[in-house]
């Protein structure tokens, strides 16, 4: 146990419980290093039968990774610490996504960017009125990492584009209708669903036995314009869709496209593109880290963290300024190669 983790043992089940209350839980490299030697130490221990993944108290489950940490490296270091800590975070993702045992991710309560990567590489992933999941990325000049790509774009009808790049909050019911979560609890349910788990139940029995049918998800009256408007893989073609239509609801998600990072947007629909191209999670993941460990250093970055979570402007500076300025050698700069010797590698 850390103070920003508890990992314990009980019965057939070990726990990786995030602790952070006060940053809702968002990832450090402490906690990274944490929940990757645990696992890699219950791996092959034939008495670890479940894994659980969840938050200790407050609004979790988890608000993503260090911002400001990757901030302070962009601006000091030339993003030496901020590429290792996405290096790290990357081979924490990889292992959970290949884990050989059934891990259950708890997602009760803000589920975001970092959060998002440690619980949709789990079989079982639980949803529950408190859930609030998004990866809002594109305001703040980063980009859908930590997996981000494999997963949103093997959603259906577009979703995974509508979502990486308008950072839509999704609540417990819309996850399950995505595909995001595969179960639905209510909330005070969620320690009975534990102590079950403990002594040793099927975590599918346990938790199918204790869903119940959530509200009707909101996001299923728009699935056809979001089909429909976010099909290209061209940003351009996107918001020019959207400029087409009269609707209140293009208008709104318009402006909010309209705020987001250009260069992210663009980088985001090739990398959830190019993604589905991809043999595996780890090539993905290979992608991903050519994407960060460029992107750390880009301009947005820095300013997008200022304009969000510094300073609380909400005025960031793009540069470039409008998706007409990120030219396709930006872009193909950012996802070329890495010499050998820096390319990923998992575990």
């Amino acid at each position: 146990m850390t103070d920003e983790m508890i990992i314990r043992r009980e019965g057939v089940a070990a726990f990786l419980t995030l602790n952070r209350p006060g940053a809702i839980h968002a990832l450090t490299q402490g906690m990274d290093h944490a929940m990757t030697d645990a696992l890699l130490q219950w791996r092959g221990d034939d008495a670890v039968q479940v894994v659980i993944i969840d938050h200790s108290e407050g609004r979790g489950f988890c608000a993503g990774g260090d911002i400001a940490f990757l901030r302070n490296s962009a601006l000091n270091d030339g993003g030496v610490s901020g590429r290792k800590f996405f290096y790290e975070e990357y081979q924490l993702n990889h292992l959970l996504m290949t884990y050989p045992k059934p891990v259950v991710a708890f997602m009760d309560g803000i589920t975001m960017g970092g959060g998002v990567g440690i619980s949709q590489p789990a079989k079982f992933r639980v949803a529950t009125e408190n859930t609030r999941f998004a990866m809002p990325e594109t305001g703040i000049g980063l980009f859908p990492d930590v997996g981000g790509g494999w997963h949103l774009s093997r959603l259906n009808g577009q979703m995974g584009q509508f979502l990486a790049l308008t950072g839509a909050r999704l609540d417990g019911a819309e996850c399950l209708w995505t595909g995001l979560a595969t179960h639905y609890l209510p909330h005070d349910v969620l320690a009975d669903a534990k102590a079950r788990l403990v002594h040793a139940h099927d975590p599918a029995q346990v938790l199918a036995a204790l869903s119940v049918t959530p509200p009707a998800a909101r996001i299923e009256a728009n699935a056809a314009q979001i089909a429909r408007h976010f099909a290209s893989d061209r940003y351009e073609d996107i918001l020019a869709s959207l400029e087409a239509d009269d609707s209140v609801w293009a208008a709104k998600e318009l402006a909010t496209l309209r705020t987001k990072s250009p260069q992210t947007c663009k980088v985001a629909l090739r990398q959830l593109h190019d993604s589905l191209e991809c043999a595996d999670f780890a090539q993905n993941m290979v992608m991903e880290y050519r994407i960060a460990s460029r992107v750390l250093t880009r301009p947005d970055f820095a300013e997008g963290v200022r304009a969000v979570i510094v300073d609380k402007t909400m005025d960031p500076k793009w540069d470039p300024a409008t998706p007409e300025g990120v030219s396709d050698e930006l872009i193909n700069s950012i996802f070329a190669p890495l010499p050998a010797d820096e390319e990923w590698k998992p575990l």
